[in-house]
Parts: structure tokens; C-alpha cells; sequence
């Protein structure tokens, strides 16, 4: 099972984890997308999910599978990580624009209520969040990871 996917099941995020094994923030993130650690980062998550050390060690060699195999849950595990993080992102730049905006309508309203310059930078950065809106569920959607996936099985003309 990967290190993901245990913190995930715990509903810890990156930082608790780092927190409970000692590690920086930024170790748990190189670990999570599949780099190497060192045999101390390995046994510090290994103590924390209290699972034995060698299977973290021999995880990556498991998901890995044979070119014959039809289907290699690893590839399609990343992938859906991905697309999680890029829901959570979106749905982070929504709060951040609501609340930044509803400081400035406040900030506008007190300091020069004749002239509402909190529209423009409302409709601006609504752009940004359109644009973002558009990547998340639309381009995603049909040119993500699964499209890539299925392309690339096609040039190769074998299943990953």
C-alpha cells in the first residue's frame, strides 16, 4: 500500500504526517510521488502507519507490473490522486476568491464608497477562476490523465 494511501485513509494531511515522523513536509511529498527515501524516512513512516519497514521498501517493485498485464492499478491510483489534488486546488482558489473579494467590497465600501473599484478586480480575477474552472472539469476531462493514458496505449499499441 503506498504512502498515500495510508495518510489518506488516516485523513492526515502531508504536514500531520511529516509531523508524526519527524520528517520535513517537503520529504513526505518526494516520498509520496515515488523517489527513493533514505532507510531512516522509510522506517519513520513505517513506525507512524505501524506496518513493517520492508514493505514500504519492496511497495514500488509490487506496482509495477508486467507490459502483459491489462491493467496496472498503480498508473490508474496516480492519476486519480492527480485529479484529486486538482479538485482540492479549485476548490481552495474558490474559497480564497470569495473571501478576498468580500475583504475588498468591505475595504471599498469604508474607505471610498463612490467609487467601486472592487468590480474590476472581482470580474479580473473571476477570469482566473473561469479559466480554472474550465481546466479542472472540462480540459481534464477529456485531455487528463486516462486520455493520456489510452493515447499512449495506442501509439504503443499494448496495453501499460
Amino acid at each position: 500500500m503506498s504512502i498515500q494511501k495510508m495518510r489518506l485513509q488516516r485523513g492526515w494531511s502531508q504536514q500531520q504526517l511529516a509531523d508524526a515522523s519527524g520528517l520535513s513536509a517537503r520529504t513526505v511529498q518526494r516520498l509520496e510521488s515515488g523517489q527513493a527515501g533514505s532507510i531512516e524516512s522509510m522506517k519513520s513512516i513505517a513506525a507512524v502507519f505501524e506496518v513493517d519497514f520492508s514493505t514500504l521498501i519492496t511497495e514500488p517493485a509490487m506496482t509495477n507490473q508486467s507490459p502483459s498485464t491489462p491493467s496496472t492499478p498503480g498508473i490508474e491510483e496516480r492519476i486519480a490522486f492527480r485529479q484529486a489534488r486538482r479538485v482540492r486546488d479549485y476548490y481552495l482558489h474558490v474559497v480564497i476568491y470569495l473571501v478576498a473579494n468580500v475583504l475588498c467590497i468591505a475595504i471599498n465600501l469604508l474607505s471610498s464608497p463612490e467609487r467601486l473599484w472592487f468590480v474590476g478586480l472581482a470580474l479580473f480575477w473571476g477570469i482566473g477562476l473561469l479559466a480554472h474552472s474550465l481546466r479542472v472539469f472540462v480540459f481534464d476531462r477529456y485531455f487528463g490523465g486516462r486520455w493520456e493514458r489510452a493515447y499512449v496505449e495506442k501509439i504503443l499499441n499494448r496495453p501499460l
